[in-house]
């Protein structure tokens, strides 16, 4: 007799398993997603109903996947809701991705802020907020809190500011103070702006500093952990990797650390309950986010501070325009030194021309790359046991060539490229210019634009100038920092050559010491570049480089190789980052420049160009009338990109660029008439990529 069957056992289902039984959660059913779709048109929330499953993982802030135009996608869940305005039926969120709420409230707010200023769409802007999700790393047990008791302020360095103290009070008062600081010649930045971060954990607020680069954020990790401990700081920043990055800003999330250093991307840190947000540097091209909608973090940190109420600083040796602008409406108090204080600090700077007697003693020196003068003054910082420093434009051997007669750069005949010389090696001496696109030789070379024959090197780079100097001066070593070569954090303090690009300069090992001299070459081809701040960005590399030479009591000095009736020479020669900034500020304004207006450039296509510059203007918009004084400036045709032959093929090959302008009081509606014309173009989905940037910092 056979024995009876056993009934099979239930089979386990996984809740939400079929979706026909999937139900709503009983309070706030409706979740408002951004979907990661980086399209203008589609540039806003969407609602979804929340399963009951995920009722208590779907929570403000985590990711999800969500079904969008019939395919799965990321996305944040920005909110809960009881209703909904969506005439139809809502589709569910189908995942949780993670019950981790990465996006708090005052990123999500900063993000749209953000993408609003620059016509760009908040989907960019998150990515760059928030980094990708490493689940390994979110499953280790969280970083304990820090608990080191930070050291004591020593005042003394933000004293020697008329107005330091008082802002050191007002960040330990919990006060949101604005200042713009000009630090002093020689100035150990770090340590100051690790004091205003302690002064500002004293109010029990937390601090976010942001400076161009590794270096510099290593120097300044370093300061900040000297005054409260290994625990109480991080750094973020891209090279890190993407776990530590992650597990470093999961820490920042979670409230583990209060103190965060980092380059241009640590402006969205998730820190709560912000006291003091600084940027060193912010003049620096690397805070400019090279990615859609291109934001300038000294922007996104001046939002944050309005909309969070925290203290804002903006540091440097030199000033912005921008900064300035901060300056004359009140917003931000400027933090400086009496003249006593910069003339007790400074070294002692000489330009060419600058008296009838330099130029009786050195007929040449007009002409020549490094005249008489520089030579003296590297001697007698050698010969005192100083390095000295040698700052040129440009990396590499000879990055160009150019006419000796009207400086016109040296075209090649046959694809119009630059000409250039071997670097140094076998079959270098006596080698003919070639060209740098096509590689062609040329040896009968005549200027297109005043036709003489004779070649001079355009800009000689790093790599040529550590030769020249070498041979100008045996025995001495020479180093080279950046371009091509080792960038060097440090160098020794003894009598040496450093030959550097700018932002590539070392600092001198050793308390209290520096550069015995400082020669800043090529200043003519620095000044004469096709830029709008083209004045700003060479008195910053200035101010970079001679701030790291002794003062004028110790011997030290700065050479500039340019005109010293120049007014940016004017400015390094009397050390006035302030002055130099108002006429800055002023000449922008007579010409209708940014900051003191707000301007567009957009980039593509002729038709796509014409495209959006009509939309702006009024044609096909929802609202039809254009931003307040907006003026349309071209289009021009730009130049191809630097590759060889570019240029030289079809009509679809060419791109224009148009500049709209307005007033500072239009530039809101300016974005947004931008963003509505980009919503038209991919709503259609036009084919054609047009770049649109808002204030950008390039205009050549």
């Amino acid at each position: 007799m056979s024995s009876p069957r056993t009934a099979p056992a239930a089979r386990t289902r996984r809740p939400g398993r079929n979706r026909g039984e999937w139900q709503p959660a009983a309070a706030r059913p409706v979740a408002r997603v951004l979907v990661d779709v980086a399209l203008p048109h589609l540039d806003r929330t969407f609602d979804y109903r929340v399963p009951t499953h995920l009722d208590d993982a779907a929570v403000p802030g985590v990711r999800v996947r969500v079904r969008f135009a019939g395919r799965m996608v990321d996305g944040f869940l920005l909110e809960r809701s009881e209703d909904t305005a969506h005439a139809g039926r809502l589709a569910w969120v189908d995942k949780v991705v993670s019950p981790e709420p990465v996006l708090t409230a005052e990123v999500a707010g900063l993000a749209r802020a953000v993408a609003d200023r620059y016509a760009g769409v908040m989907a960019d802007v998150l990515r760059l907020a928030v980094p990708a999700r490493h689940a390994r790393v979110e499953a280790e047990t969280p970083r304990e809190r820090g608990t080191t008791a930070p050291a004591p302020v020593d005042r003394a360095g933000w004293e020697a500011y008329p107005r330091g103290g008082a802002f050191l009070d007002a960040l330990a008062g919990g006060r949101a103070a604005h200042a713009v600081w000009q630090a002093l010649p020689g100035e150990e930045w770090a340590a100051r702006l690790a004091e205003a971060a302690v002064a500002t954990r004293s109010a029990g607020r937390s601090a976010l500093l942001v400076v161009p680069d590794q270096r510099d954020v290593a120097r300044l990790h370093a300061a900040c952990a000297a005054l409260l401990g290994e625990d109480g700081v991080v750094a973020l920043t891209a090279e890190l990797g993407p776990a530590e990055r992650y597990r470093r800003w999961l820490a920042v999330r979670r409230g583990s650390v209060r103190v965060v250093v980092g380059t241009r991307s640590a402006a969205f840190a998730p820190l709560g309950e912000l006291g003091l947000l600084a940027v060193w540097d912010d003049g620096d091209d690397s805070h400019s986010e090279p990615r859609a909608p291109y934001p300038q973090v000294r922007d996104v940190l001046v939002l944050r501070a309005h909309r969070e109420g925290a203290a804002l600083l903006l540091a440097g040796f030199a000033r912005t325009a921008e900064a300035q602008v901060l300056v004359e409406t009140r917003w931000a108090s400027p933090i400086a030194a009496d003249r006593a204080g910069v003339r007790a600090r400074m070294p002692r700077v000489t330009a060419i021309g600058e008296t009838d007697t330099q130029l009786v003693r050195d007929p040449a020196a007009r002409a020549a790359r490094v005249p008489g003068v520089a030579f003296e003054a590297a001697r007698a910082a050698l010969t005192a046991g100083r390095p000295v420093l040698v700052q040129v434009p440009r990396s590499g051997y000879l990055p160009f060539l150019a006419c000796a007669s009207c400086r016109d750069a040296a075209r090649c005949r046959h694809c119009a490229g630059p000409l250039g010389l071997p670097r140094s090696g076998a079959g270098a001496e006596g080698a003919l210019p070639a060209c740098r696109w096509c590689g062609r030789a040329e040896p009968a070379f005549r200027c297109g634009h005043c036709g003489s024959r004779r070649l001079r090197a355009g800009v000689v780079g790093a790599g040529r100038t550590a030769e020249e100097l070498g041979r100008a001066f045996p025995g001495v070593t020479v180093r080279t920092s950046g371009g091509g070569a080792e960038v060097l954090d440090t160098v020794p303090a003894g009598p040496a050559l450093v030959v550097a690009t700018p932002g590539a300069e070392p600092v001198v090992d050793g308390g209290g010491a520096g550069y015995g001299a400082a020669l800043l070459l090529d200043g003519w081809a620095m000044l004469a570049r096709p830029d709008l701040r083209v004045a700003e960005e060479t008195l910053r590399r200035w101010f970079a480089a001679a701030a790291g030479v002794v003062p004028h009591t110790d011997g030290g000095r700065v050479v500039v190789v340019a005109e010293a009736s120049v007014p940016t020479v004017q400015a390094l020669v009397r050390w006035d980052p302030a002055g130099h900034a108002e006429a800055e500020l002023a000449e922008r304004a007579e010409v209708g420049f940014p900051p003191a207006i707000r301007m567009a450039s957009v980039e593509g296509p002729p038709a796509a160009v014409a495209e959006i510059c009509d939309v702006v203007l009024g044609a096909g918009r929802v609202d039809p009338s254009p931003p307040e004084g907006v003026e349309l400036l071209g289009p021009v045709e730009i130049d191809p990109p630097d590759r060889p032959g570019a240029g030289h093929g079809t009509a679809d090959d060419v791109r224009e660029r148009a500049l709209l302008r307005v007033p500072r009081r239009a530039g809101r509606d300016l974005a947004r008439a931008l963003h509505d014309a980009q919503a038209l173009r991919t709503a259609r989905k036009a084919p054609e990529t047009v770049r649109v940037r808002l204030d950008p910092d390039e205009i050549d």
